[in-house]
């Protein structure tokens, strides 16, 4: 005799606990509404367990062993410098964990209901929940959101196997050190794995299909990553393909193309970082009106899809694919829902994005390309970090701040950096574009000396003839 499943009722059922899903969860139950969130997987999603937390942790471990290598430039003498790989993986892993248990505790703090399973939308105001293809729960709610992300993008003949073609899954817990590595994709995701593996003493090869590496950058920033990852060591080929991979028992040969002309090149191991694509599948959208615009859910400005009740946000939506983007989208569609007064839509252009390689790059607004083609008169600034007394002194001093402004209004347009603590820097220029600042406010605030941060006031400085330390 089988069980029929529970029922239960809600003001918000959020489907998928990932950085939007549960952020949305939390805030609606701060504002007094009953919330429930459905996950089938993992509490934190994706960026939590397999994404921008492991990731970093990863990242981390590399950067100590690079410190450790080139002490003795700082005067510390280290006789001899190695690695745990399986404690490095060890290590992410405990840290995935302990921030999953975190969400499960804010959750349980706030009372939010959480329900185990594969969530459906099952007609007006209705969630169907069920696990390994059994009906466990029936949910009903006026507002549903969808937050249910995304996953890599699968190419044809590209497909991971989980041995010697990795997703990123495979590539943030290997079980031994490829002495060879192919990086397909040169976006965030693949330039983070390239510079772990290098760093850790694998011969690294990326392959772009576009023209240059980091493609969403600055043309300036990403000619200057690339002449920063040749420099250690990581082979990189820009507009070129990857035709074919023949794989071997012990080995991966790649056939690739560039400009009609065909080579090979074989190596251990093979990384797919060619992008994502939306968790669309299973969620009952076939019966409703939400409409899909290249392969992601199409939504107004305030998260609603064409089916009234139903709601999307975060990777499951439009570009950028980014976790912060995601919990922004949150907060502003339950606060929509909620009826909190001065809530705005997201402005894409106030997004920061950071790549978290050495060295790192962190971006937000137009690049001056873009500002160039959207007919704008700019003033551009720029400082390095060789010019700066805290760069210097950490020993950081291959970089650049990059700022683009309005030349007729003073707006903030733009900023790009790559550097030593660029990804935390990147935030000044964000609160400086959501309060509107110009250059003269930017140019009147006092920045703490000595600091990395003196960089961002020297750029501007820059772009107006008024440059100091340059």
């Amino acid at each position: 005799m089988t069980s029929s499943p529970s029922s239960h009722s809600f003001d918000i059922v959020v489907i998928g606990a990932g950085p939007g899903g549960y952020v949305a969860a939390i805030r609606a139950a701060q504002l007094g509404l009953k919330a429930a969130v459905v996950e089938r997987a993992h509490l934190g999603g994706i960026c939590l367990n397999w994404g921008c937390i492991p990731t970093k942790a990863l990242l981390r471990s590399a950067e100590v062993l690079r410190l450790a290598q080139h002490a003795d430039a700082y005067g510390i003498e280290v006789p001899q410098v190695s690695f745990n790989l399986a404690r490095i993986v060890k290590r992410s892993r405990a840290i995935s964990a302990q921030l999953q248990a975190g969400v499960k505790h804010l959750l349980k703090k706030h009372r939010v209901a959480v329900f185990e399973g594969q969530g459906k939308l099952g007609g007006k105001g209705r969630v169907l929940v069920s696990q390994d293809g059994k009906p466990v729960a029936e949910l009903s709610a006026r507002h549903i959101i969808l937050a249910t992300g995304a996953r890599a993008r699968v190419m044809p003949g590209l497909e991971p196997d989980g041995k010697r073609v990795w997703s990123y899954k495979e590539a943030m817990v290997p079980e031994a050190m490829p002495k060879s590595l192919l990086v397909v994709g040169s976006g965030a995701i693949g330039i983070e794995f390239a510079s772990f593996y290098r760093t850790l003493g694998a011969e690294v090869t990326v392959v772009e299909v576009l023209e240059r590496i980091l493609p969403v950058e600055d043309a300036e920033i990403s000619a200057l990553a690339g002449k920063a990852f040749a420099k250690q060591g990581i082979k990189l080929f820009t507009s070129t393909t990857v035709k074919r991979l023949q794989r071997g028992p012990d080995q991966v040969t790649a056939t690739l193309e560039c400009a009609g002309k065909t080579s090979e090149i074989s190596v251990d191991r093979v990384i797919v970082a060619v992008g994502i694509s939306a968790n669309t599948e299973d969620l009952g959208l076939e019966a409703t009106k939400v409409r899909l615009e290249k392969g992601h859910v199409a939504v107004n400005p305030w998260l609603e899809t064409d089916e009234p009740g139903v709601y999307a946000i975060g990777d499951l939506t439009a570009p950028p694919w980014l976790a912060h983007k995601a919990s922004h989208e949150a907060v502003i569609c339950v606060e929509k829902i909620a009826g909190v007064e001065g809530v705005h839509p997201l402005d894409v252009r106030k997004i920061p994005g950071c790549t978290y390689s050495h060295p790192q790059i962190a971006s937000i607004g137009l690049t001056e390309e873009k500002a160039g083609a959207a007919g704008r008169a700019i003033r551009v600034g720029r400082f390095p970090f060789q010019a700066n007394g805290k760069a210097i002194a950490m020993g950081e001093t291959e970089g650049l701040i990059k700022t683009v402004f309005d030349a007729q209004t003073g707006e903030l347009l733009g900023a790009h950096m790559i550097g030593a603590e660029v990804t935390e820097m990147i935030q000044g220029y964000a609160i400086a574009k959501t309060l509107e600042t110009t250059e003269a406010e930017l140019i009147s605030t006092v920045f703490p000396h000595p600091t990395l941060s003196e960089m961002m006031h020297e750029s501007v400085l820059d772009a107006y003839g008024r440059v100091i330390h340059f």
